[in-house]
């Protein structure tokens, strides 16, 4: 089994079209009958239309055992409810984000948000910062494709008070030290926030992911050899409620020169569109909270010395497992609820109790097609510069639909706006003013017809419309 990227062309839509259909449809045509889709962002617009990246399992088909549902399956959702004010924070993956692009660095701007909501939906890349997890206590900690699928209308999510996480990890004889310190970090997690981790899975045969890169800069990856990891977390269902997977990932280039290059000059994080593709796949086939950790690659690393590095940078380099943040994290990730239906239950967030989505300015995926379809707000941060090309206003939202924000600061603004149920437009100044159509009143043409019944007035063939009727019948006609 093999998950593999490619790029897919989007015919234009309109402001009237539906997008989400034209994306699935190209997509399906795509993936034909032997490959499944599970992840897909819309990264530009082109003379053909837009540019798809997506990535594929490949010897599946949607409708199989192993995807029993499709990416674009959707309901939509039967009311908005207004009892509680939830929002979900997206920071796309592997698109180099300034803001939330590196190592946990969006988690002010999330710990911000959800100081404006009842609860902030987020997915592991916005806090995840190797030792360091910071989500406030109203964060729900939601792998990236479940948030898809809870903005899509198909699942709900259920707040836990606690889950028995399942650790995955592969065995390294180049570097034991890896496991032995992955182990450790598992122990210290029990230790210290109390976890329930039990069992330690040590694959002796582990997968093989690779770092790629799309043509639009775009980081994604490739991964074989899923067979074993989805076999084992298929025969140990029930004794898991989430996993944390912690593995090596391959550059494609000198490992040490990677890091150099990313900690020096920048870029979008090399890791990070691979990890997605993983969870994206696991917690699909699963439906469970899943969240990856990157393992050393090389023992090189340990021995290096970085020096200060750029400050959204810092948690990297000063982390051996990059993984007590995933740990901490799935401690408490809502639970998936699926066949839901839109009836209301306290205990879970489904589609009709999502008040807003705040993304950064360009990104288009799944949750930004599904929140156009489901009447969703979304505020579109303009200073969270990022690596898509994509112009918002092409998609076709309803008027006031569509807000954008300079910065995280304005976005908070907005959220505590939404909830208050004050029309943003009503804080601007100047303050523009109503817009007023005039609509003429229907011409009425008037026919006099004479008493002979021979319609005409006068007897000479002539009509009269000046609305007099002398005594006469009088025909109305719009």
């Amino acid at each position: 089994m093999k998950v593999f990227a490619q790029e897919v062309q989007v015919n234009a839509w309109n402001k009237t079209g539906s997008p989400l259909g034209n994306l699935q449809k190209a997509v399906t045509e795509a993936c034909g009958r032997k490959s499944a889709a599970v992840r897909v962002a819309m990264v530009s617009k082109n003379r053909l239309g837009h540019a798809c990246e997506m990535e594929a399992i490949e010897g599946v088909t949607n409708g199989s055992k192993l995807m029993p549902g499709n990416i674009f399956d959707f309901r939509k959702r039967t009311c908005e409810r207004t009892h509680a004010f939830n929002a979900v924070m997206l920071i796309p993956t592997g698109v180099d984000c300034a803001i939330g692009g590196h190592a946990g660095d969006a988690t002010p701007a999330a710990r911000l948000m959800a100081s404006q909501v009842d609860n902030l939906i987020i997915h592991p890349n916005v806090v995840n910062a190797s030792d360091v997890n910071e989500q406030t206590e109203n964060c729900w900690y939601a792998e990236g494709s479940l948030i898809s699928r809870l903005m899509m209308g198909t699942i709900g999510l259920r707040k836990v008070r606690q889950n028995r996480v399942l650790l995955v990890t592969e065995a390294r004889p180049e570097a034991p030290h890896i496991v032995d310190n992955t182990i450790n970090c598992a122990e210290g997690a029990r230790a210290t926030l109390g976890m329930n981790i039990a069992d330690v899975v040590v694959l002796e045969d582990g997968l093989h992911m690779k770092i790629g890169m799309t043509e639009s800069g775009r980081v994604t990856g490739a991964i074989e050899r899923m067979e074993t990891l989805l076999d084992v977390l298929q025969k140990k269902r029930g004794t898991y409620d989430a996993v944390a997977l912690a593995s090596k990932i391959t550059p494609h280039i000198d490992t040490v020169e990677l890091h150099r290059n990313y900690f020096g000059k920048g870029g979008a994080n090399p890791w990070g569109g691979v990890e997605a593709v993983l969870t994206h796949t696991t917690s699909t086939v699963l439906n469970c909270p899943t969240a990856h950790a990157p393992t050393m690659s090389s023992e090189a690393i340990r021995s290096e010395k970085w020096g200060v590095v750029e400050p959204r940078k810092a948690a990297e380099v000063i982390s051996s497992t990059y993984l007590f943040c995933v740990l901490k994290g799935l401690n408490r990730a809502p639970q998936v609820v699926t066949k839901v239906n839109g009836v209301y239950d306290p205990s879970m967030l489904q589609a009709e109790d999502v008040s807003a989505l705040v993304i950064p300015d360009g990104c288009v995926g799944l949750p930004t097609l599904a929140a156009v379809e489901q009447g969703i707000p979304v505020i579109a941060v303009r200073n969270n510069t990022n690596l898509m090309r994509n112009d918002l206003r092409d998609l076709p939202f309803r008027d006031g639909q569509l807000i954008y924000a300079e910065n995280y600061y304005e976005a908070a603004g907005y959220l505590a706006a939404l909830r208050s149920g004050v029309s943003p437009s009503t804080l601007m100044r100047p303050m523009s003013p109503i817009r007023i159509e005039r609509v003429a009143a229907p011409k009425v043409k008037v026919t006099v017809v004479n008493g002979n019944g021979n319609g005409h007035a006068n007897g000479n063939g002539k009509t009269k419309t000046n609305g007099r009727t002398n005594g006469h019948a009088v025909s109305a006609k719009a």
